[in-house]
């Protein structure tokens, strides 16, 4: 029988294993051990690697009793969003840089520890376009009680005892730890950064400075580790929701979640325990607080936006359920929606009160992609969510002149939009790309990756007819083996 989770304070924990270099990449960035790296791979683009199934993640899985080797099954994608969550919850830790979002891309994030409560680091600039838009708002437009309720409390949803049948393991790839010339001032230098052996982050890495993009010269992720989804499917990040958050057209705040139960949307200075479940659903949920309104410039807009956000105590549910979405609207303010399962008439689509709603179908988005693909039909499918908080929607007002809306984006749809008809499709015809002719060392450089490639494929042979003189190992170009 499992232990019950136990509570563990994750700032003296953590601490202690990035000290103890037992984790590849997870390691101290400074002399004075404030900084650290974590390794973050995705396994839609970091193939996975036999000894990384010994991570942090599923550290802390097993110090708070969440996991046990032998008796529970592993869930990598599960220990990673515990992990996550506890990161982002924590008033002692700041994120300095995600290289998972960083273009490109980069399988590690930098945290920072804070002495005290971490302040957030949003820096976008919103606003109202005009006060001519503003005096026209009316609070008597605002969607906040239900009439036909009057009011009266509703009966509590049923939440489910059972947890959500869904898996969406998440193997993890090689780490290539951030080299110092990453992180200091030196970051946009023209030279490229050098690589260094892990040993050389360990304590006499130099000072973080200003964090900046990365440098161009760090590899970008294979591209054939895109195809292995089609064959893969279980390395989708099933679990991950982008959620955009706009006052009045303008992004206040973007971030990704990735929790295998779901999220829930409030504002509120009121925590959620476990007596309190029927009135903000269960604790396994990821907390997202809407973004405060201090920097809104216009006074009308930021009275008005403070009336709603008022009434969202209770918040809105994103739910995971198999490879499916719903909203469950638990706040007073009424939330409008438009989506891919959003009923196909004209005027405000209202989303009922404390009543399940679906809105994404994976299943149902698969095959209007095959549609597409097949050319039976002109449009990719949709998979793009819209809420609109306290004022009628779809009307015939523009959304950005709304005062509160929120577009949710699952993951794992757009990547497989891509895969076929975005980013990740794009002909080299339709782009001018800029790239010099190649020199000798450009030649021998793609002479060795052709002789990698023969490499790898000599590896997958059958044992028993092994090539004379195969080598093993990684190929590597030798010291001083470059011409001059």
């Amino acid at each position: 029988m499992n232990p019950p989770p136990r509570r563990v304070r994750l700032k003296p924990w953590l601490v202690a294993q990035v000290s103890s270099q037992r984790y590849p990449g997870l390691q101290w960035l400074d002399p004075e051990r404030r900084r650290f790296a974590i390794p973050w791979r995705h396994a839609t683009r970091h193939p996975p690697a036999p000894q990384d199934h010994d991570t942090i993640f599923k550290a802390w899985a097993q110090e708070t009793g969440k996991f046990t080797e032998g008796v529970d099954e592993p869930d990598p994608a599960k220990w990673k969003a515990n992990l996550r969550c506890a990161l982002n919850k924590s008033r002692e830790f700041r994120l300095l840089f995600d290289g998972t979002k960083a273009a490109p891309l980069r399988p590690y994030k930098v945290y920072e520890l804070c002495e005290g409560p971490a302040r957030g680091t949003d820096g976008d600039d919103y606003g109202c376009s005009g006060e001519e838009d503003v005096s026209q708002l009316q609070m008597t437009s605002l969607s906040i009680v239900d009439a036909q309720h009057g009011g009266d409390l509703l009966p509590p949803y049923p939440w489910s005892k059972k947890e959500p049948p869904f898996d969406s393991g998440c193997p993890l790839g090689p780490f290539v730890p951030p080299p110092p010339a990453l992180l200091p001032g030196e970051v946009g230098s023209t030279h490229g950064t050098p690589e260094l052996p892990p040993v050389a982050l360990t304590e006499t890495g130099p000072p973080l400075g200003p964090l900046g993009p990365p440098p161009a010269a760090c590899p970008l992720a294979p591209v054939d580790a895109i195809p292995n989804l089609l064959i893969s499917p279980h390395m989708l990040p099933l679990t991950d929701l982008e959620i955009k958050f706009q006052y009045r057209g303008r992004q206040v705040c973007v971030l990704t979640i990735s929790n295998p139960h779901g999220c829930r949307l409030f504002h509120s200075s009121l925590e959620p325990t476990q007596e309190q479940v029927e009135l903000f659903g269960p604790l396994t949920l990821e907390q997202v607080r809407f973004p405060a309104t201090d920097a809104i410039p216009n006074e009308k807009q930021r009275f008005y936006t403070h009336q709603l956000l008022d009434v969202l105590d209770r918040g809105l549910i994103l739910e995971l359920q198999g490879q499916d979405i719903y909203a469950i609207r638990l706040c007073q303010c009424k939330v409008f929606w438009t989506g891919p399962c959003a009923a196909h008439h004209a005027g405000p689509n209202p989303i009922e009160r404390e009543k399940k709603t679906k809105l994404f179908s994976l299943e149902g988005f698969l095959n209007g992609l095959i549609l597409f693909q097949k050319g039976q039909t002109s449009t990719p499918p949709p998979f793009e969510i819209f809420f609109c908080f306290g004022e009628e929607w779809p009307d015939q007002k523009p959304k950005e002149k709304k005062l509160i809306t929120v577009q949710v984006v699952p993951v794992a749809a757009r990547l497989l939009l891509e895969m076929f008809s975005g980013e990740l499709s794009w002909s080299a015809d339709s782009i001018p790309l800029q790239i010099s002719h190649p020199d000798l060392k450009d030649k021998m450089v793609e002479q060795f990756k052709e002789l990698h490639q023969l490499w790898q494929n000599q590896q997958r042979l059958p044992p028993a007819q092994p090539e004379p003189g195969a080598a093993a190992g990684a190929w590597a170009l030798p010291p001083g083996s470059l011409p001059q």
